[in-house]
């Protein structure tokens, strides 16, 4: 069977199709650094592939009684503000990514967590970026101080019902992948757990 037949999975497909032959960092700052690779494509073309390396982050899903926590900001990228579920980094490299959930919850929020679920992690846009996001779930939330960054500064707190947040989803209110994505895979978590199990909304 060939190697570019789609009908056999990924994952089964021996070997990386691109080759890097040399790297080069291009630039750096707190938040992130890009490299420029000169690389060989299995085909013998030879090309560059520009990477943007940033340190691990997390999304949280605060969920409680039936409703949604989420934080609106203006991205600065897209030049609007939106909604979003809690979500960032340290700019370091992250040794409990449970701890940066939490903190990133409390900073961001004010909330705090009886209990922390972790639903796995995404990869962020890796067609040019290597960042990993941690997904958790939130719950037995209580409220606390809240301590923004400095780029975080004009941040506002809301909460939605399940339904209100997934319509705004389907309205194109939000359209973060990060949200959708955590959303996603927080429904396929909770189909799974034994009907026994008391479930949050």
């Amino acid at each position: 069977m060939s190697h570019n037949d789609p009908s056999k999975p990924a994952s089964s497909i021996p070997g990386p199709s691109i080759t890097t032959l040399s790297s080069r960092e291009v630039y750096r700052n707190r938040w992130l650094r890009l490299r420029e690779d000169q690389i060989l494509r299995s085909n013998g073309k030879e090309g560059i592939y520009s990477v943007v390396e940033k340190d691990e982050c997390a999304i949280i899903l605060p969920i409680d009684d039936g409703r949604v926590w989420l934080v609106e900001q203006f991205r600065y990228t897209i030049q609007e503000r939106v909604a979003e579920l809690p979500q960032g980094g340290w700019e370091r490299k992250v040794v409990d990514p449970e701890e940066l959930a939490r903190g990133e919850l409390r900073e961001e929020t004010g909330l705090i967590a009886s209990q922390m679920t972790y639903l796995g992690f995404l990869w962020i846009a890796y067609g040019f970026t290597r960042q990993k996001q941690h997904v958790f779930v939130a719950t037995g939330l209580t409220h606390s101080d809240k301590t923004p960054d400095a780029e975080e500064h004009d941040l506002t707190l809301r909460s939605v019902t399940v339904n209100e947040f997934e319509q705004m989803m389907m309205e194109g209110v939000i359209r973060d992948c990060s949200t959708l994505s955590a959303w996603g895979l927080y429904l396929m978590w909770k189909g799974r757990q034994p009907h026994t199990v008391s479930q949050t909304p």
